[in-house]
């Protein structure tokens, strides 16, 4: 490495501590579960003695979280949040908020932007709708995206090589092998549809209506997804709520990108 970067004519630096640092949070993002410091030693080809410094720094941080119970390493969603801050972010934000008070305003639901991250589906943004009620799930709320009818959806809209990767990260943390034939044939579905409205896997009554929002690659770069409440004493619009949601997710597409819409 060095004798290439000699014969290239560039200069070359090293950051032993900046290195220990980053490999100890890749190989927590990739575990399937909190590791020990032995765990973390052992998975890195180090002592614990090599390591010990670092995660007290990572965690005072708050980049890691330790379990006082068991002991393990965890990733806090602080990366995460840093994240949010980058301009590509902060572009979807921006062009997504005034859409999701839209969605509220039109369809009296609560629409959540979702994206994905590490295999997991994170919301980003909400805005509670309903005149009297409202069905809200927390910002920075998270779950394996292919348990997820959000994380179908940005899975449906990827190339195929993006796709498998992003599914081998759901898989890292799937306590359970996936069928991934199934869900292949599933996200096919989502992307001839262009769209995909399903009962809530979780609540009795919800109904999950999720469109994708594609960015200047023409892939997911999020999607949103309204929890409609289903209720006796009102007939269900989940058709013009559909209407609603991808007549949003399509202009804040063109927002993201105008040049090539």
């Amino acid at each position: 490495m060095a004798d290439d970067a000699k014969e290239s004519g560039k200069p070359t630096y090293s950051a032993p501590a900046l290195t220990k640092g980053l490999d100890v949070l890749e190989l927590l993002a990739e575990a399937r579960a909190p590791l020990t410091m032995k765990e973390i030693a052992e998975g890195l080809g180090r002592s614990k003695n090599e390591i010990f410094r670092m995660l007290i720094a990572l965690q005072e941080r708050q980049y890691i979280e330790r379990n006082a119970e068991t002991d393990a390493y965890s990733l806090t969603d602080k990366l995460f949040k840093l994240g949010l801050h980058t301009p590509s972010a902060q572009d979807l934000m921006s062009a997504a908020m005034p859409e999701l008070t839209r969605i509220a305003g039109d369809s009296n639901q609560s629409p959540h932007l979702v994206v994905f991250n590490h295999g997991l589906t994170v919301v980003t943004a909400a805005v509670p709708g309903g005149e009297d009620m409202a069905f809200t799930l927390r910002l920075g709320y998270g779950r394996l995206a292919t348990d997820a009818t959000s994380g179908h959806v940005i899975l449906a809209f990827q190339p195929p090589k993006v796709a498998t990767r992003m599914i081998d990260e759901c898989a890292a943390h799937s306590p359970a092998p996936l069928d991934r034939e199934a869900l292949e044939k599933q996200l096919r579905t989502i992307r001839a549809d262009g769209y995909w409205m399903r009962e809530s896997r979780d609540f009795v009554g919800i109904t999950d209506i999720c469109c994708p929002v594609i960015g200047p690659d023409g892939s997911a770069v999020a999607s949103i997804i309204v929890a409609y409440i289903n209720r006796h004493t009102r007939e269900s619009r989940h058709a013009f709520t559909l209407e609603v949601l991808r007549a949003a997710c399509d202009r804040i597409s063109m927002k993201l990108s105008p040049r090539v819409r």
